[in-house]
C-alpha cells in the first residue's frame, strides 16, 4: 500500500515527540505494537477498523519514528516510562475514554496502564498476551531455545552487530518474522520496509532497550513464579495464535488469575502476529468486542 495513504502525525507528550498514524472517527482505539515491529505492523487493520473507530497507532518510545532520547540511558526506556508516554499521548490528543488493542511489548504497556488508569479504559484487546501467569515457563528447558534473543539484546554490542550492514539486519529480522509466524514468508510484502525502519539511527538499540529494562522483572518471575496481583477488571478479549513458538497458546491457562472479565479464543493458522497473519479475523473480532461494549 502506498505510503501516501497514511495520515502521519507528531505530537509532544511526556517530554518526547511521538509519531502516530490516525484514521477514522468516533470511539478512540489505540493500537500498540510489539517487537520486532513498529506502527506498520497494523497496516492491514487500520483502515478496516477506521470505518468504525478513531484509530490511533503510535510508535512506542525506542521504535519507528518516535523520538529516542539518549538510547544509552535505560531509565528513559522502562515500562513505567512507556505507560506515561501513553498517558501523555491520550492527554495531548484530548481523549477521555478509549480502548487499547495490543500485542507483545504493547501488551505489557496495556496491562500496566490498566492497573494504574482503569477509569480511562473502555476495554482491552490482546493478541498473544505476555502476562504474569506465564511465570517460570519462560525458562522451561524446551523453551530456552526460543528466548535466547532476550539475553542477546542486552549485550552492549548487539545493535552494532545486527546493524553492521543491511544484510546482517535482514538475516536477523528474517529469522523472527518467519520463525514466529504460522507460515514463513508472511511478511515478504513488507520486509523491505521493516529493514528500512530498523536501519534508521537508534531503532535497533531503542528496541533492544525494552529487553534490558524489563530484565529484572522477567528474572523475578522466572525465579519466583507468577506474582499475586489484583485482577484487572477492565473488560478483556484475548485472541492467541495457535502456532506462536515464543508465546505458547497453552500458556493462556492462567488468564483467569489476572483478568476478572475476559474471553479467550485460539486463532488457527496464526503464529505470533495474529493481527497481520489473519487480519480479517482480527478486525472482525476487534470490531465485535468494542462495538459490544458500546451498546
Amino acid at each position: 500500500m502506498r505510503e501516501s495513504v497514511w495520515n502521519h502525525h507528531y505530537i509532544q507528550a511526556n517530554g518526547i515527540k511521538i509519531h502516530y498514524v490516525r484514521h477514522g472517527s468516533g470511539t478512540p482505539l489505540v493500537l500498540l505494537h510489539g517487537w520486532p515491529e513498529f506502527w506498520l505492523t497494523w497496516r492491514k487493520n487500520i483502515l478496516p477498523l477506521a470505518e468504525h473507530f478513531d484509530v490511533i497507532v503510535p510508535d512506542l518510545r525506542g521504535f519507528g519514528d518516535t523520538e529516542k532520547p539518549d538510547v544509552q540511558n535505560l531509565n528513559l526506556y522502562g515500562l513505567d516510562v512507556l505507560v506515561e508516554d501513553l498517558r501523555g499521548l491520550v492527554a495531548a490528543l484530548g481523549l477521555d475514554k478509549f480502548g487499547i488493542v495490543s500485542h507483545d511489548v504493547g501488551a505489557y504497556v496495556a496491562q500496566a496502564f490498566a492497573r494504574k488508569h482503569s477509569d480511562r479504559l473502555l476495554g482491552l484487546f490482546f493478541f498473544n498476551c505476555p502476562y504474569p501467569g506465564i511465570g517460570r515457563r519462560w525458562a522451561d528447558p524446551d523453551h530456552l531455545k526460543e528466548i535466547w534473543y532476550q539475553s542477546f539484546h542486552q549485550q552492549p554490542w548487539a545493535a552494532s552487530l545486527v546493524g553492521f550492514s543491511r544484510q546482517t539486519c535482514e538475516i536477523y529480522f528474517r529469522h523472527f518474522l518467519d520463525h514466529w509466524a504460522h507460515k514463513a514468508g508472511s511478511f515478504d510484502e513488507d520486509f523491505d520496509a521493516w529493514i528500512d525502519n530498523f536501519m534508521k539511527p537508534g531503532n535497533l538499540q531503542g528496541g533492544f532497550n525494552w529487553y534490558i529494562s524489563a530484565h529484572k522483572a522477567r528474572m523475578e518471575i522466572i525465579r519466583y513464579g507468577p506474582p499475586k496481583l489484583p485482577k484487572i477488571e477492565t473488560p478483556t478479549r484475548v485472541l492467541w495464535g495457535v502456532s506462536d513458538k515464543v508465546l505458547k497458546v497453552e500458556w493462556a491457562d492462567r488468564l483467569g488469575d489476572y483478568f476478572m472479565n475476559y474471553r479467550f479464543d485460539p486463532a488457527e493458522e496464526a503464529g505470533h502476529f495474529v493481527h497481520y497473519e489473519q487480519p480479517e479475523l482480527a478486525n472482525r473480532e476487534i470490531i465485535s468486542f468494542f462495538s459490544g461494549l458500546l451498546t
